[in-house]
C-alpha cells in the first residue's frame, strides 16, 4: 500500500520502541490498527457509493434504451422507412374521402333482383362415406 520494505518496517519498530516505550507499545499499536480499520472501512464504503452509483447511471441510461426501443409510434416510424422509404406504397393505400350525404342516396339492391335457384341447379348433399365395419 505505502511500498514499505522490511528495512524500513525494522527501523520504524526500532524507533517506536525507543520513543513509546516497551510498556505502552501494546496500547499504541492497538490503537494504530483500529485506525487503519477504520480508514479502510470508509475507503471499502466510499467505493460501494461509487460502485452503486455508477450502477444506476447504467440503468438509468438502459431503461431510456428500453423505452425507446418498446416505443410502439417509432418502431412503426422505423418499419415504414425500412419498407417504403419514398411513400409511394402509403400514398396507394390511401382511400379517397367517401361524401357521407352521398352514401345515403344510393339505393340497396332489391330482393326481387335476385333470382331463385331452379331445382336442377340445388345440389342434393352428399352423405359421407361410412367406414368398413371389422
Amino acid at each position: 500500500m505505502f511500498d514499505i520494505g522490511w528495512d524500513e518496517m525494522a527501523l520504524i519498530a526500532v524507533v517506536s520502541l525507543i520513543v513509546i516505550g516497551p510498556k505502552d507499545l501494546p496500547v499504541v499499536l492497538r490503537q494504530m490498527g483500529r485506525w487503519t480499520r477504520k480508514a479502510r472501512e470508509m475507503a471499502s464504503e466510499f467505493h460501494r457509493g461509487m460502485d452503486d452509483m455508477v450502477r444506476e447511471s447504467e440503468l438509468d441510461e438502459l431503461k431510456k434504451q428500453v423505452t425507446k426501443a418498446t416505443d410502439v409510434n417509432l418502431l412503426r416510424q422505423e418499419v415504414d422507412k425500412a419498407i417504403d422509404p419514398t411513400g409511394e406504397m402509403a400514398k396507394a393505400m390511401e382511400l379517397p374521402a367517401l361524401d357521407v350525404n352521398a352514401a345515403h342516396e344510393v339505393a340497396p339492391p332489391a330482393l326481387a333482383a335476385i333470382p331463385e335457384p331452379t331445382p336442377d341447379e340445388i345440389k342434393p348433399a352428399e352423405t359421407p362415406a361410412r367406414p368398413p365395419e371389422p
